[in-house]
């Protein structure tokens, strides 16, 4: 049986997207591809395979009890000060060890894959509740390692772009080996507010503010290394890892935050992430 006839419908709605048409009693609704149902307090969420997902509930108190549930099973609870994570067969087989919730309720999906797609349920004390669609898009591997892994020329540019539809209201945060490089916030924008992030990239980095994407100019063997992007909503954030790998003279220098490791090879890019 369904918890409620909103998470019920929606459910149905998802189960019977190939057919674009959903049904609430005597009712037919019919959509065009790619569109979603949303209820009132439904919020879509589209990601790529291997991104890490938080759907965000940040209003919970001590005397509230929380649960979670993928589709119709449940996966996560918390009461008081007391948190599980459910690990019956099936959710073992799906997530692993890939799910975390904070103290406010917040459902964290690490390195998410094809089968995370569904409706998930944030029911608060069995009287009110929220609707996450995620949906994991379909990329072909081969297409998601030209957009998250780039090898260039020293002394080229390189853009690093989230492949987004970006909300005005979203925060967009880029980092260099864990370093905060640059930062969209509303109409506002900051790139290299410390000293170390000015000293590396001198005036070399730029921000495309429709899209949040991010250009290295000039770019040196040294912004080899591990970029990471989060994007940052009221009701959701997405974190998605990228990868520069930067080439000089045949030489191909890879930069990690642990060894830094230089290849001679005059035919082939190599990336090591």
């Amino acid at each position: 049986m369904c918890e409620s006839v909103m998470f019920c419908c929606l459910f149905a709605c998802y189960n019977m997207k190939m057919m674009n048409k959903c049904t609430f009693g005597s009712w037919f609704f019919f959509f065009p591809s790619g569109l979603s149902v949303v209820g009132s307090d439904e919020v879509s969420v589209s990601v790529m395979e291997g991104d890490t997902v938080t759907l965000i509930y940040a209003e919970t108190n001590k005397q509230e009890d929380i649960k979670w549930y993928f589709n119709y099973t449940q996966i996560a609870e918390i009461v008081g000060n007391h948190t599980k994570i459910y690990t019956d067969k099936q959710g073992e087989e799906r997530f692993g060890n890939r799910l975390k919730v904070n103290q406010t309720g917040s459902l964290t999906i690490t390195n998410i894959t094809n089968t995370d797609t569904g409706l998930y349920k944030l029911q608060i004390n069995s009287s009110s509740e929220k609707i996450f669609n995620v949906t994991v898009n379909d990329v072909p591997a081969a297409e998601l390692h030209e957009i998250k892994r780039k090898s260039v020329k020293e002394g080229k540019s390189v853009t690093l772009d989230p492949d987004i539809l970006k909300n005005p209201n979203d925060t967009i945060k880029w980092y260099f080996n864990d370093i905060l490089i640059a930062e969209i916030t509303g109409d506002q924008s900051k790139i290299c507010t410390d000293i170390q992030c000015k000293q590396r990239f001198r005036d070399r980095l730029k921000l495309d503010h429709q899209t949040g994407s991010l250009t290295i100019t000039k770019t040196r063997t040294t912004d080899s290394g591990d970029y990471k992007l989060q994007i940052i909503s009221s009701r959701f954030s997405i974190v998605r890892n990228f990868g520069i790998t930067a080439t000089i003279d045949g030489e191909y220098i890879i930069q990690s935050m642990h060894v830094p490791l230089r290849i001679k090879n005059k035919h082939k890019t190599f990336n090591y992430f």
